[in-house]
């Protein structure tokens, strides 16, 4: 990918539409753009393959007319688009596996080209969770960090406040104009007033929804070369991020704290099971120090510009042959090549088009099945 590209009114304006398209996250994305050269292809060629698709699981390209009010209210919130071929999106968040191809940023991009650490903990904080997350996120900073979170009640909000001189993001699970809670609607204020950033993934005027908030701490962790745990129960976002940093090659560090505190189990259980044992700041920075750089990967296979589709030609049976060799239980991907012996570009492709359809779902570690 050309590092210097940069992303056209009109790209931005199919990128949008195909990422704000129904049953179209991620990784389908992904799969679109390697598959048809560019989100402007994909957009072209997805109504043949949808035709007659009558599941609700099938994708369903977002109206027009939508994405141009979608353009239109962000830039007139003062807000700005970055996509993955910009020069201006975060480093480290372009190379794990589920990227958002598309972020709305409010506020200053240039914390995106400095080394971020993540601060995750309760939001029924104690006061000396609070405190020493202040302490922490202080002295980060004054090391040349910039501190993630959530903007979250607790730790990560304290995490936020101590942070605002030498640099903040906050990443949001509803749209970059629904601050939530609403009671850090001042601290959202103070991060923007101090140059800080605000990040979001999701369409303006999205309310925040309960899936919406794993969506965010991944971006929390995607940024960052590490995540710091302060305070956080066993069943708890925290430790989703954490598990998440671990799946992202992050580091995960945690304070301990007393075994009978219900918000000491989860940071406890982590280092338990390996992570970084934190007393101070001293702890991470000595830790960063010995982090190897983070391996370079390319979220799409190539420059995402308007290419010529050339589609891959197919064996007048393939799509027959495949779904032969598919059932309602998961399979992996080589069985299939196997089972069908065609070409892994053709069995690949036809999984791509069932999936798009609606009548195939993927599963972690390469399985697909067909939906019931």
């Amino acid at each position: 990918m050309d590092r210097n590209a940069t992303t056209n009114d009109q790209q931005l304006f199919d990128w949008l539409r195909l990422i704000r398209s129904d049953n179209v996250g991620p990784a389908m994305f992904k799969r679109l753009i390697n598959r048809f050269g560019s989100a402007g292809n994909a957009l072209d060629a997805l109504p043949d393959l949808i035709k007659g698709a009558n599941t609700k699981r099938a994708i369903r390209l977002a109206p027009p007319d939508q994405i141009e009010d979608e353009i239109e209210r962000t830039h007139k919130f003062g807000a700005k688009f970055i996509t993955l071929i910009d020069p201006a999106y975060p480093e480290p968040l372009k190379q794990i596996s589920d990227a958002p191809p598309l972020l709305t940023i409010l506020g200053n991009p240039a914390h995106f080209t400095a080394p971020t650490i993540g601060v995750v903990g309760a939001r029924n904080a104690s006061a000396a969770g609070t405190r020493m997350t202040q302490q922490i996120a202080q002295q980060l900073g004054e090391a040349g960090y910039v501190i993630a979170s959530g903007l979250a009640k607790g730790i990560d909000a304290a995490a936020h406040h101590a942070a605002l001189k030498t640099g903040t993001i906050a990443v949001f699970a509803g749209g970059i104009d629904h601050i939530y809670p609403e009671s850090n609607i001042e601290l959202a204020r103070d991060i923007l007033r101090h140059k800080g950033i605000l990040v979001s993934e999701r369409a303006f005027g999205s309310v925040p929804r309960a899936q919406d908030f794993p969506r965010r701490n991944r971006i929390v962790s995607g940024l960052s070369l590490g995540i710091v745990v302060i305070e956080a129960a066993i069943r708890s976002g925290s430790l989703i991020t954490a598990r998440m940093a671990l799946e992202q090659n992050r580091e995960v560090m945690a304070l301990p704290g007393f075994p009978l505190d219900p918000r000491a189990e989860g940071g406890n259980k982590l280092i338990r099971e390996g992570a970084v044992l934190v007393r101070h700041a001293d702890d991470i920075l000595q830790e960063m120090q010995q982090m190897p750089k983070l391996s370079q990967q390319s979220f799409l296979q190539e420059d995402e510009f308007d290419q010529t589709f050339t589609p891959n030609p197919q064996p007048a049976n393939a799509t027959e042959t495949v779904l032969n060799a598919l059932s309602t239980t998961p399979t992996p991907i080589d069985d299939i090549v196997r089972h069908t012996d065609l070409p892994v570009a053709i069995v690949s492709t036809v999984l791509l088009d069932l999936e798009i359809a609606g009548r195939l779902e993927r599963s972690a570690g390469q399985l697909v099945a067909l939906r019931p």
